[in-house]
């Protein structure tokens, strides 16, 4: 058996594929366009070849979109969502479908642990007769398994040219190129329809199940053929023994608990509380925003709108440098450190199965319990995060859940203080019933009205494996630097109609508007509504406002507060990321309708526990 040499590449019919090897002409007309199935490499070999990055993850979701890049011959390559078939009865198919039948060629990325799977992929596009060439990726973890393939007889059945390959450390990358100058359309399955015939049976659900059924049982015949099994590595059973582990209810739900927990604690609290402290607090407002205050100063006087627009509280210049440099930017690298730990060493989809049972029930699946613990620390860079869900159906029920019942670190710092005013753990304990009651009645509703249905979870479990502290490192810093150049602009038009806002007597005029709701539908202090309005800007200026206001409130008041301005408007950041993330429609009606449930349930609050003695 032969595991990482092959003959020189030829059809069956032992000629080359397309021709004579040879220098591959510059032409920056041709399009190539990479193929593959979930966790085969296809995003690192994307890397290798273009000298770019995109996502490189075990979790579904990171690559519905497609990333381009050109090739050191100046072509282009084009990546594509990981799939198991092409169709257009999945987000991810449709994109794939529509790119690979475009293309000029295609490279096929298959995973040698996974070779029978896989295989169904590399022969329908064989049988849609695109010329091609297939990666055989991941041979180090088949040898590590004990699995041998016989890759020249690979490709004499598969009939296009086959280059085995280990991508994250670079083996076998430098053959991809030149093996595309003998791409060809291969062979189709034995009485296989011709193109047209196909695509047009494809679209018949009944006759597409049979053309599947007889391609999968000509696929499993070609895998026999070609693979053997041997006797595996002591690596690869504690990798094994891991993995297996992990997805035990007992070990799974601890595993997960101190993971999560690891999560909120270095995110939500060591970075979002203690290290922003510094960036924040120290560095932009000790010395960059006074620097840019005394800049602007020179020009324009202080009691000028100009002024207050530009270096003022929330000014243009100061409060959106503040926010990107000194709160998101060590929040998103913390983040996206954490989270590629986790996918590179194959732990993320086993959080993801053993949470999918409860989420299910609010329209989502296990790919959302990132989001939702995430959200506990900071909701703004959690809204990000839910871009690893699969459908835009749950990336809005998502999005809403976070928007409106999750509060951030920043409020809990405070609500936990203010709590024991409140009456204590009984108060606490019925702040977290009401929360959690409001998160699921959202949820329910979400599910019943948005049209469609959300996605069952369906992934590939990775083996378990020790990630690569250089592919952590760039990931995490390319995916920061990618945010930032999308967030930074909306941000900055976030602070410019804020203090517009402000300058106008907007801000105080909506401050005496909240009035009469806080006094008589809240039965609050009327100084509460200007904390509302603050905590728009940050969430935190109005949890800490209303700590300045508890000497002056009952439990049952502090209370009240404190649910109503978890559940009212999130910050300016999350409603600015929301915007980007969901556009202007979407986040429009997310911000209505936290107005109308933190009023609604404050007012219920108000007068349920006001009156019951309850505190």
């Amino acid at each position: 058996m032969n595991s990482m040499t092959q003959d020189p590449y030829v059809c069956s019919s032992g000629t080359s594929c397309c021709g004579p090897t040879e220098e591959i002409p510059i032409d920056i007309s041709e399009t190539i366009v990479l193929a593959g199935n979930p966790n085969v490499g296809k995003s690192v070999v994307f890397n290798a070849l273009t000298g770019l990055y995109t996502n490189v993850s075990n979790f579904p979701g990171t690559t519905v979109d497609i990333p381009k890049g050109m090739l050191s011959d100046k072509r282009l390559l084009k990546d594509t969502p990981g799939v198991y078939g092409l169709s257009k009865f999945s987000e991810e198919e449709f994109v794939a479908e529509k790119a690979i039948l475009a293309a000029d060629k295609v490279i096929n990325v298959v995973s040698a642990l996974s070779l029978e799977r896989d295989l169904f992929l590399t022969q329908h596009i064989i049988d849609f007769q695109k010329p091609m060439i297939v990666v055989l990726n991941q041979m180090d973890e088949a040898k590590g398994q004990g699995l041998e393939i016989d890759v020249a007889q690979l490709q004499k059945y598969l009939g296009v040219p086959v280059i085995p390959t280990v991508a994250i450390t670079g083996e076998g990358i430098d053959k991809i190129l030149p093996a595309l100058a003998n791409a060809c359309p291969g062979n189709p399955m034995p009485d296989c329809p011709d193109v047209e015939q196909l695509k047009q049976l494809e679209e018949n659900p009944v006759k597409r199940l049979h053309i599947y059924g007889l391609r999968r049982q000509y696929v499993n015949g070609l895998s026999q053929r070609v693979l053997s099994k041997g006797v595996a590595s002591a690596n690869f059973s504690l990798s094994r023994l891991m993995g297996k582990l992990f997805l035990n209810p007992l070990v799974g739900v601890i595993s997960g608990a101190i993971a999560m927990f690891a999560l909120y604690q270095i995110v939500g609290i060591w970075i979002a509380g203690d290290l922003v402290n510094i960036t924040e607090k120290t560095i932009m407002l000790g010395y960059v925003v006074p620097a840019i205050q005394t800049v602007v100063g020179a020009v324009f006087p202080k009691n000028t709108a100009i002024y207050t627009i530009l270096a003022g509280e929330f000014g243009v210049l100061t409060m959106s440098l503040q926010y990107i440099f000194g709160v998101l930017f060590p929040l998103i690298v913390g983040f996206y450190v954490y989270i590629s730990i986790l996918e590179d060493c194959g732990y993320l989809p086993r959080i993801a199965v053993l949470s999918d049972g409860l989420l299910s029930k609010i329209g989502l699946n296990g790919r959302a319990v990132i989001p939702i613990i995430l959200g506990f620390g900071c909701v703004t860079m959690a809204t990000v995060s839910t871009r690893v869900l699969a459908t835009q159906r749950e990336r809005t029920i998502a999005s809403t859940i976070l928007a409106i019942t999750i509060p951030c670190s920043a409020q809990i710092a405070v609500i936990i203080a203010l709590m024991a005013l409140a009456g204590g753990f009984k108060a606490w304990l019925v702040y977290c019933t009401i929360l959690f009651v409001v998160l699921l009645v959202l949820g329910t509703l979400l599910n019943k009205l948005l049209p469609g249905k959300s996605t069952s979870l369906m992934l590939d479990l990775p083996p378990m494996r020790l990630p690569s502290i250089k592919n952590i490192a760039r990931k995490s810093w390319v995916r920061t630097m990618v945010f930032l150049k999308e967030a930074a602009p909306l941000f900055i038009i976030g602070s410019l109609l804020v203090s517009i806002t402000q300058v106008t007597g907007l801000l105080t005029a909506s401050e005496h508007l909240l009035a009469p709701i806080t006094v008589n539908l809240l039965h609050l202090p009327a100084q509460t509504a200007s904390i509302f309005i603050m905590g728009m800007v940050r969430r935190d200026f109005g949890a800490a406002g209303l700590y300045m206001l508890a000497n002056q409130m009952t439990a049952s008041q502090i209370l009240t507060a404190l649910v109503t301005i978890t559940l009212f408007v999130p910050c300016i950041a999350s409603f600015t990321v929301i915007w980007k993330e969901r556009g202007i429609t979407e986040s429009s009606i997310v911000l209505a309708g936290s107005w109308l449930i933190a009023f609604v349930v404050g007012g219920i609050v108000a007068h349920l526990v006001g009156g019951s003695g309850i505190l």
